[in-house]
């Protein structure tokens, strides 16, 4: 069984046992987490489509840590001018590990 959950503007297909990365919740480590913006749960018989989410169904998760991802750099370069400007970002995120799928 699957779904596909909606958390920080981004949508993610998940598991029981699956372990992902989104973006930084305000969630204690080791604390339990419901995500309940669910899209689509399938897997076994017909899959269950919401409009846009489907009522009733959960994602239940445990806050594994928090961290930062990999640096990613952004280079401007302005040409005929000799000049340019690097800089770089790290986005905060919460590993989440999936517990169990309600539907």
């Amino acid at each position: 069984m699957y779904a596909i959950i909606e958390t920080g503007g981004k949508q993610y297909r998940v598991e029981e046992g699956l372990k992902i990365k989104v973006e930084k919740l305000p969630v204690e480590q080791g604390a339990e987490v419901v995500l309940d913006k669910v899209l689509l749960v399938a897997g076994t018989g017909d899959p269950q489509v919401g409009a846009p989410y489907v009522s009733g169904a959960k994602v239940v998760c445990e806050a594994v840590e928090h961290g930062r991802g990999k640096k990613l750099i952004i280079f401007h370069k302005w040409r005929r001018n000799d000049s340019h400007k690097k800089t770089g970002h790290r986005q905060d995120y919460t590993a989440l590990k999936i517990k169990a799928i309600q539907a």
